[in-house]
C-alpha cells in the first residue's frame, strides 16, 4: 500500500515545489523595487510592440501590393513575417534596452528584461523552424512543446517540471510511461518527421529527374524511400527518449493479428500496388479501360488508382480491382492506338474508288497517323441494302479522347463522299392499302 502512494506522494511534492516558486515570484513582483520596474517595463514594451505590429503590417502589406511578380515562397515568406512583427518588435527593443541597461547600470536590474529578450528571441527561431513541419496538428504541437520547454529552461524550473510531469506516469511491472515521455515523444518524433520529410523530397525529387527509370519504378522508389525513412524516424525518435518497446512486443503482436483480419482489404490494396508498380502493368500516362471507365492514370497511390475521364471525373479505383479484373492498357507496349469504324454505301458506288477516298479523307484528319501506319479500308459484306466497309485508322494520343476523332472521321467521309456523288443507303420500306374483298 505505501509502494503504490508513493508517485501519487511525489506528485504532490512536485506541485508543491512548483506552487512555491510561483508564489514567490508573484511577492517579488508585487514588492516595489527594481524587480517590478523591470516587469512594468516589459509590460510597456509589449503595448508598444503591439501597435508596431499593426504599423508595421500595413506598410508590408502595402509595399507587396504595389510590386507585382512575387513567388509564392518569397509570398508566404512575407505573410510569416507579417505575422510575427510584434515579436521581432519585442525582441529588437528589448535587446536594445537591455544593453543599454547593462552598460548605464547595475546587472540585476535588468536581469527580467534580459530573460524576456531571450526569450523573444528563442520563441521567434522556434515559430520559423517549426514552418518545415508540414502537418498542421504536428506543427503546432512542436511549436508549442518547445516554446514551454525553453521558457521553462531560461526561467530555470525545468527540472521541477520534469519532475512534476514525470510521477504522472502509468508503471506495469518494469515498464515505465509518463506524461513526460509521451510529450517528449511526440516533440522528437514530430523533428525527425520534419528531417524525414526534407531528405525524401530532396530524393524523390532526384528520382523524378532520372529519365533512365520508368515512371512506375519511379514511383516505387519514392514511396520505398518514404516508408524507409518515416520507419526509421518513428523509432528513432522513441528510443530516443528511453522508451522501451521489448514490453509491447506482446500487445502489439495481439493487435497486429486484429488488424490482420479488420484490414484484409486494405492490405490488400497495398500488396497489390507493390505488385502493380514492380510488373510495370500500368503507369502514370497510360490510358486504360476498366468496366465503363475510361481514363487515362493520374497517380498511383499505395491503395488506389486515380483515372481521370474526358468529362473530368476522378475514378479513386482500387489496386485490387486491377490485379483481379480485366484491364484494357491502351498504350501498355506502345503509344499506337487503331480505331475502327463501320459504313455502308449503295450497290451502284464502284467499291474502288470508295476504298480510295475512304482511305485519303481519314488521313487528311488531324491526330490520325499516316506514317508508320496507314489508315486501310476493306469490304466486311454485302448487306441488303448496302455494300459493307470497315475503314481502320491509327492514332498515338488516346488520351485526347476516342469518340471525338471518330466523328471527324466520319465528317471527312460524308464529305469526300458528297463531293463524288458516292450515295449512303438507308431502309426503305413500301406500304401497300389492301382493299377489303
Amino acid at each position: 500500500m505505501e509502494a503504490e502512494e508513493e508517485p501519487f506522494a511525489a506528485a504532490l511534492m512536485s506541485v508543491d515545489e512548483i506552487w512555491f516558486l510561483f508564489t514567490s515570484f508573484i511577492q517579488s513582483v508585487l514588492t516595489p523595487g527594481w524587480r517590478q520596474n523591470q516587469i512594468l517595463i516589459v509590460l510597456g514594451l509589449a503595448v508598444a510592440c503591439y501597435f508596431l505590429h499593426i504599423l508595421s503590417g500595413r506598410v508590408i502589406e502595402n509595399q507587396v501590393r504595389a510590386r507585382e511578380g512575387w513567388s509564392k515562397w518569397q509570398l508566404r515568406m512575407i505573410v510569416q513575417i507579417k505575422r510575427r512583427m510584434g515579436l521581432i518588435w519585442f525582441a529588437v527593443l528589448s535587446g536594445g534596452l537591455y544593453l543599454v541597461m547593462q552598460q548605464v547600470t547595475w546587472p540585476s536590474r535588468s536581469y527580467f528584461i534580459g530573460l524576456a529578450a531571450t526569450l523573444a528571441v528563442v520563441w521567434t527561431c522556434i515559430a520559423y523552424a517549426a514552418r518545415f513541419v508540414r502537418n498542421r496538428f504536428l506543427r503546432r504541437l512542436v511549436t508549442w512543446g518547445l516554446w514551454i520547454y525553453a521558457t521553462l529552461y531560461f526561467v530555470g524550473v525545468s527540472d521541477e517540471v520534469s519532475e512534476f510531469l514525470d510521477d504522472i506516469a502509468l508503471d506495469v511491472g518494469d515498464f515505465h510511461l509518463s506524461l513526460l515521455t509521451l510529450i517528449s515523444a511526440a516533440v522528437v518524433i514530430g523533428v525527425f518527421f520534419t528531417v524525414a520529410r526534407l531528405i525524401s523530397s530532396t530524393t524523390a525529387s532526384s528520382i523524378r529527374k532520372n529519365e533512365d527509370i520508368s515512371p512506375s519504378m519511379q514511383v516505387l522508389a519514392v514511396k520505398a524511400v518514404q516508408i524507409t525513412l518515416y520507419g526509421f524516424a518513428f523509432f528513432m525518435g522513441v528510443k530516443a527518449v528511453g522508451i522501451d518497446l521489448t514490453g509491447l512486443a506482446v500487445l502489439s503482436g495481439a493487435i497486429g493479428v486484429g488488424l490482420g483480419f479488420g484490414l484484409q482489404k486494405v492490405v490488400s490494396n497495398l500488396v497489390s500496388g507493390v505488385i502493380i508498380l514492380l510488373d510495370k502493368s500500368i503507369k502514370p500516362g497510360d490510358v486504360i479501360s476498366l468496366g465503363e471507365t475510361f481514363g487515362w492514370i493520374n497517380a498511383l497511390g499505395a491503395r488506389y488508382v486515380s483515372v481521370v475521364t474526358r468529362d473530368g471525373k476522378e475514378y479513386l479505383i482500387p489496386n485490387e480491382d486491377l490485379i483481379t479484373g480485366q484491364v484494357v492498357n491502351w498504350s501498355h507496349s506502345n503509344e499506337y492506338v487503331r480505331l475502327d469504324i463501320f459504313f455502308g454505301t449503295s450497290y451502284g458506288c464502284d467499291p474502288h474508288l470508295v476504298r480510295k477516298l475512304a482511305i485519303e479523307a481519314a488521313a487528311d484528319v488531324d491526330r490520325v497517323l499516316s506514317h508508320p501506319k496507314l489508315p486501310v479500308c476493306h469490304i466486311v459484306g454485302f448487306g441488303d441494302s448496302s455494300v459493307d466497309y470497315i475503314l481502320r485508322f491509327w492514332i498515338r494520343d488516346p488520351t485526347g479522347g476516342l469518340t471525338n476523332i471518330r466523328g471527324n472521321v466520319y465528317l471527312a467521309l460524308w464529305d469526300v463522299f458528297k463531293e463524288n456523288d458516292i450515295s449512303i443507303p438507308f431502309p426503305q420500306r413500301e406500304v401497300r392499302m389492301l382493299e377489303d374483298t
